[in-house]
């Protein structure tokens, strides 16, 4: 790490840290924050003539204590004539997020659109933005490591952060101490950070999440990211060989699509993914058998994630190889029948209630039939976006009598995680999030883009566009 001052125009920043590992890039990020000037027009004078993005600092002989000279221009905001219409730029940065409705982008530190995505999609769960800001209120607890902690706090930060601002953010706290908790992260090659999988951030990050919240003193966030994310799978295992059979119980954070010749649709891949076979020591047989592993979701969360099965080893060219068939997925999913008996009786009164609010809706009259009837399992096509599109009906708040609102096993889309590119290390993460309006934004990194729900369905690959990678989906609930 190297000091420096910063001199632009009139005034002159002191203290301006340099990270030598760092592509100079992420300098001027931080002078973005400092002058308001984007970093494609900053001219920074070294030896040797501009500061490149892709410059090696050891080839520049910049030395601690140095002064640097920048020129630029920053953004600029017209103010308003006192009398007259008022205009979005004109109004003050809190009010001009809110006018936008939706959170800022977050600038590529180098090669780190895997975390910018999966940090967007993340940032869109208010239930969990709201334990984050209970947690940062409180002292870390004995039990939760000091990585951990700076982890969680750096995260409601970036998520504050992202709300506040009508600039693009520059994560760089949050990605040092992801790096520092997950050396894997930090990776170069000739002298770049590499490019990482987004499925493993999205997932160390939700186990750090879930290790820090559980640890607090608050009854409220107890096991929040279980609570939010957690799916509860019950198995069977039996061996046709011997007979011999048991169940086996675990909790999960996503469900698997796996894909195959065989598979066009996410339903199949789910049910693909929850079958698997395994060889093990046979306690009656003496010797290895074949076991049939047959799962089932026993506990649903507010919120389902999905990982589409993209990548895997290719021994011929040693390095991850992608799958680009194309699966179909879509906006309502209905995954009651990948659960447990127990859960179906649980979810029959849920989903009867709701079947008579969408048929209100429609003008149609109340069944009378039970959830165990085909003809009356609940179709969401026909009600589409008679409550996706709201906040309220899909909210997981306590209700009016203080009762929490019951799961209905059918959920909403409400984020994407896409990859471009044939390789796990290489190509481009993309977040497609849904806006608490019903408007969708893409965010490919620092700049968000709006789209239309029809193409948001249109990501589901066979191409070399972007394609699914993660799906989360929303809880669709009733007061009971």
């Amino acid at each position: 790490m190297l000091k420096v001052s910063v001199k632009w125009q009139k005034e002159v920043f002191s203290d301006v840290e340099i990270d030598t590992c760092q592509p100079p890039y992420v300098f001027k990020c931080q002078l973005y924050d400092l002058t308001g000037v984007p970093p494609e027009r900053q001219k920074i004078m070294v030896k040797g003539g501009l500061l490149k993005d892709d410059s090696d600092w050891s080839t520049l002989g910049v030395k601690q204590g140095q002064r640097l000279m920048m020129m630029g221009t920053a953004d600029e905001i017209v103010k308003a004539p006192e009398k007259g219409p008022v205009f979005v730029e004109d109004l003050p940065e809190e009010e001009q997020v809110v006018a936008l409705g939706h959170s800022a982008g977050l600038f590529n530190l180098g090669n780190t659109c895997y975390m910018n995505s999966t940090v967007q999609c993340l940032h869109s769960v208010p239930e969990l933005k709201s334990a984050l800001s209970k947690y940062s209120q409180t002292r870390r607890s004995n039990d939760v490591d000091h990585s951990s902690h700076m982890l969680t706090v750096a995260t409601c930060e970036l998520f504050n952060d992202l709300d506040k601002s009508v600039k693009p953010v520059a994560p760089m706290q949050f990605w040092m101490l992801l790096r520092k908790k997950y050396p894997q992260f930090g990776q170069l090659h000739n002298g770049n950070f590499m490019q990482q999988d987004a499925e493993e951030c999205w997932t160390q990050l939700l186990y750090t999440l879930s290790q820090s919240l559980r640890s607090s003193n608050t009854s409220e966030n107890h096991d929040t990211v279980k609570r939010l994310f957690g799916i509860d799978i019950i198995s069977r295992v039996h061996c046709q060989e011997s007979g011999e059979e048991s169940s086996e119980t675990e909790s999960i954070y996503s469900l698997k699509c796996h894909i195959s010749q065989e598979v066009n649709h996410l339903h199949e891949g789910l049910r693909h993914g929850l079958k698997s076979e395994l060889e093990k020591a046979s306690p009656a047989l003496g010797h290895s058998a074949v076991y049939l592993k047959e799962s089932h979701i026993n506990g649903l969360p507010r919120y389902l994630t999905i990982q589409f099965v993209r990548f895997f080893w290719k021994r011929e060219s040693n390095q991850k190889a992608k799958i680009l068939r194309k699966v179909d997925y879509p906006l309502e999913l209905d995954v009651y029948d990948f659960c447990s008996d127990d859960l179906r009786k649980k979810l029959e009164a849920p989903r009867q209630k709701l079947r008579d609010e969408e048929g209100k809706k429609l003008g149609l009259k109340s069944s009378e039939k039970g959830s165990d009837s085909k003809d009356s399992d609940v179709k969401m096509t026909e009600a589409e976006g008679s409550s996706s599109n709201g906040t309220e009906e899909s909210s997981v708040a306590m209700s009016q009598d203080g009762k929490e609102p019951q799961l209905t096993g059918v959920y909403d889309l409400v984020a994407v995680l896409t990859h471009k590119g044939r390789s796990a290390d290489s190509g481009h993460y993309v977040a497609w999030v849904k806006q608490e309006s019903g408007k969708w934004i893409e965010y490919d990194d620092d700049n968000p883009i709006p789209q239309r729900e029809e193409d948001i369905t249109k990501l589901s690959g066979g191409g070399d566009w972007h394609m699914a990678y993660i799906c989360m989906y929303k809880a669709r609930v009733v007061d009971m």
